[in-house]
């Protein structure tokens, strides 16, 4: 079976994030002064060919563990979809 993993990836939260700060500085210039505490990180999605979910999820997380995810900086979290 076929499943699409949407991953998103965050810098922890007791770390800087000197992009969302920057972001988050730039809002009242816009006229967006309501939105502020902006943290930036990536998406990722993957397709993962395995027998089941269970074992599709297994992949994933160990994708995200060894490469996609700085397990130092970063935390993940994902959902896996059934592909038709």
């Amino acid at each position: 079976m076929k499943f699409r993993a949407e991953i998103n990836v965050m810098p922890h939260k007791a770390l800087l994030d000197p992009q969302g700060k920057a972001v988050s500085h730039s809002m009242p210039s816009l006229g967006l002064a309501e939105i502020g505490g902006v943290r930036i990180g990536k998406h990722i999605t993957l397709e993962v060919e395995a027998a089941s979910k269970d074992e599709a999820h297994e992949k994933v997380t160990l994708a995200c563990q060894k490469l996609l995810a700085n397990p130092i900086m970063e935390s993940f979290e994902f959902e896996l979809f059934n592909q038709a």
